[in-house]
C-alpha cells in the first residue's frame, strides 16, 4: 500500500479501508442495471441514495465495458455522464470517478468536477488520454487490466500465470504513467475481474490479491455480479450479492483500498459487521 502522501489519503483523510465505490451506469446496455439510471434526473437521485446508504465515492460511465460490447462515441459518452457529473458536484463536494477510457471525456468530467479517472484500458485506448492526465495533477487514475478488448475479452483468454503476468503490466502502466508526466502518487490499480479472465484466473486473483502489494500502490476489487459468480451458483446478475460478498470478504482488512460495487448498502453493512467481529476477536 502506498505511503501518507499518496492521493488516496489527501482525498479520504482518516478514513478507514477499504472505501466503496457506488456504481452509477447511465448507460442502456450495461450488464446488471442497464436502462435503470439513463434518465439524469433518476441517475442523480441514484447517486445521492449510494451516498446516504454509504458510498465513499460515486463512479459515474456513461459506456457498458460488458463482454461483447462495442462502445460507444465520446460525444454520447459525454452527453450521458457531464450533466450527471455537474449534477453532483453542484449540490455537493462527494468524490466522484469518472469510468471512461476517452481523453476528451475524461477532460470534460475532470471540468466537471471528477477528482478520479477510471480507465479500463489502462490509459493504452487513446493516445491522448495520458497528455491529457497529466494537465490534471490533482486527480486520481485507476489502471486496470484487461486481456483483449469488451468486445472479445472473453474469447478463450490464456494466462501462464495470472499474477506474474498482470505484476508485469502493471509495472510497464507505471511506468509509462511515469515517463508522460503522471506521477504514481496519483495511480490506482484494478487487476480487472471479469475482464479478460476465465473463473480460475478471477478466484486466483482474489485470493492473492495481497501479490499486488510489491507495486506500492492502492488496489481496488470490483467483482460485484461478476458472471464467474455464476459459474460457481448459477444466478441472474441482480441475484449475486451473496457471492459478491463473499468475493470481498477476504480484503476486508485494508488491503484493498477501493471496493466497487452496485450494493452499497449491503456492502457497507457487510464490511462494518465483519470489522468489528475481527476487532473483538484480537481485543
Amino acid at each position: 500500500m502506498s505511503g501518507p502522501g499518496h492521493l488516496l489519503y489527501r482525498l479520504f483523510p482518516g478514513q478507514q479501508l477499504p472505501l466503496i465505490m457506488g456504481i452509477l451506469n447511465v448507460t442502456p446496455d450495461s450488464f446488471s442495471d442497464g436502462n435503470q439510471f439513463v434518465e439524469r434526473g433518476k441517475a442523480v437521485a441514484q447517486a445521492f441514495r449510494m451516498i446516504e446508504e454509504g458510498a465513499d465515492i460515486i463512479d459515474v460511465g456513461g459506456e457498458s465495458t460488458r463482454p461483447g460490447s462495442l462502445g460507444v462515441d465520446a460525444a454520447i459518452e459525454m452527453d450521458r455522464v457531464i450533466p450527471v457529473i455537474e449534477e453532483i458536484r453542484r449540490n455537493s463536494n462527494f468524490p466522484i470517478s469518472v469510468d471512461t477510457s476517452k481523453a476528451t471525456v475524461a477532460d470534460e468530467a475532470i471540468k466537471a468536477g471528477a477528482d478520479i479517472v477510471n480507465d479500463v484500458y489502462a490509459l493504452q485506448h487513446d493516445p491522448l488520454m495520458a497528455a491529457t492526465l497529466a494537465r490534471h495533477p490533482d486527480t486520481g487514475v485507476i489502471l486496470m487490466h484487461m486481456q483483449g478488448t469488451p468486445a472479445d475479452m472473453q474469447n478463450r483468454p490464456v494466462y501462464s500465470d495470472v499474477i506474474l503476468e498482470i505484476s508485469e503490466f502493471f509495472r510497464h502502466r507505471i511506468d509509462f504513467c511515469q515517463r508522460n508526466g503522471i506521477s504514481s502518487s496519483r495511480l490506482f490499480l484494478d487487476p480487472g475481474i471479469g475482464f479478460g479472465k476465465l473463473l480460475n484466473h478471477n478466484l486466483v486473483l482474489l485470493a492473492n490479491h495481497s501479490s499486488f502489494h510489491g507495486l506500492g500502490l492502492p488496489l481496488m476489487i470490483g467483482a460485484s455480479r461478476k458472471s464467474f459468480i455464476d459459474q460457481i451458483y448459477p444466478s441472474s446478475a441482480t441475484e449475486r450479492l451473496a457471492g459478491s460478498l463473499a468475493a470481498v470478504a477476504d480484503i476486508i482488512d485494508n488491503s484493498v483500498a477501493i471496493i466497487r460495487v452496485h450494493d452499497v448498502k449491503q456492502h457497507k453493512q457487510f464490511v462494518k459487521v465483519l470489522r468489528a467481529i475481527r476487532s473483538s476477536r484480537s481485543a
